[in-house]
């Protein structure tokens, strides 16, 4: 287990706090969330960060870096959905995405990094779900969907661009 590999697992341990302060939420527990959450949310940088300039790039990184994510963005939602915040069906749109990537990359030999695409997505996700978790007045509503439907756009085009065949050009052939 090398050091990013460590970080990578310790987004786990914010899980529980999340869903647990997202369960009855109080303006109080919403910003120790969101707090929680911005910091998981670095870590996931930082473990990329350290296992390229430590030279720690792992097959356990690379498999475990992205189920992270995906976790760390789908509890959250999925207590955004309980309370009524957010539409079950948008949130089925990014899971349905995620298992389809995590489902085609079983297949692949070589596991690709992420393209701009994908880190709008990921961008997109943590600041929408920021402004969900934040107890702000009922003024920012609207922005905070719109951010939420913003991350799910980001979200099916990057999977749509991800998984569109690349046939060999003039260029590459």
């Amino acid at each position: 287990m090398t050091l990013p590999n460590w970080i990578t697992l310790s987004r786990l341990l914010a899980l529980p706090i999340l869903l647990y302060g997202l369960n009855n939420p109080t303006p109080a527990s919403r910003w120790v969330c969101l707090a929680i959450f911005f910091v998981a949310s670095a870590t996931d940088w930082l473990d990329g960060y350290l296992a390229r300039k430590l030279n720690q790039i792992s097959d356990l990184g690379k498999f475990l870096d992205p189920l992270v994510d995906k976790l760390l963005v789908l509890a959250p939602l999925l207590a955004l959905v309980e309370l009524g915040q957010v539409p079950a069906w948008g949130v089925f749109l990014i899971l349905a995405r995620e298992l389809a990537i995590a489902g085609w990359r079983v297949n692949q030999t070589v596991i690709v990094g992420a393209n701009l695409w994908g880190k709008l997505k990921t961008i997109s996700q943590i600041a929408a779900i920021a402004l969900l978790i934040a107890p702000l007045p009922d003024a920012w509503i609207i922005l905070s969907l719109v951010a939420f439907w913003i991350s799910v756009a980001f979200t099916l085009v990057s999977g749509a661009i991800y998984l569109w065949p690349q046939y060999p050009t003039r260029e590459n052939a």
